[in-house]
């Protein structure tokens, strides 16, 4: 298994649509030249965006925190280009980039740092081989003050590792739960 590379990155997102919108350049500025939270591809990987929709969890319910049953009445929905998460809550929002994994690809998700130097840690896991769609992002605020997410700029790096052998089930091949999520999907049993 290897990583893979800005080049394999750039190609397989032109020839084959891994990555869709794609940018095969690192965007550190807006179109008015203002500082961003950069994307898009680097050397070994491939910094991906917040969208503008957002869940935060909130507590005003009392509910039980369940996999199996999960209340969709702790969250608040909001839809804009900054997002406050409370102090020890968390978020979830989507990558505005679509995803579509080649079959002998593993693709794992790390924070950017500048969100992890600000107690913002990213979670998502894994993406399997042969598993598309928008990423669901998950954002923990450790900290005990409120802190800021902005859509439209970077937010964690994908990175590709490629097996030298494709795997015998992919995620498409067993019908995965999130195959094909367009939005912020809450958790599935």
């Amino acid at each position: 298994m290897s990583i893979k590379s800005d080049k394999w990155i750039t190609e397989m997102s032109k020839t084959q649509s891994m990555i869709e919108p794609f940018s095969e350049n690192q965007v550190r500025l807006d179109k008015d030249g203002e500082k961003l939270i950069s994307y898009g591809v680097s050397s070994y990987g491939y910094d991906v965006r917040c969208s503008n929709e957002f869940k935060v969890f909130t507590n005003i319910h009392s509910a039980i925190v369940d996999p199996k049953s999960f209340d969709e009445k702790s969250f608040v929905d909001i839809e804009s280009d900054i997002c406050v998460i409370p102090p020890n809550s968390f978020a979830l929002a989507r990558t505005v980039e679509y995803f579509k994994i080649p079959r002998n690809v593993l693709t794992v998700c790390l924070g950017k740092s500048t969100y992890a130097r600000c107690g913002i840690i990213v979670n998502v896991t894994p993406l399997e081989p042969e598993w598309e769609g928008h990423v669901t992002l998950e954002f923990s605020n450790t900290t005990n003050l409120p802190a800021k997410i902005y859509a439209g700029e970077g937010v964690a790096q994908m990175l590709f590792f490629e097996s030298d052998e494709e795997c015998s089930v992919s995620y498409k091949d067993r019908g995965g739960k999130y195959q094909g999520q367009t939005g912020v999907t809450l958790p599935k049993t």
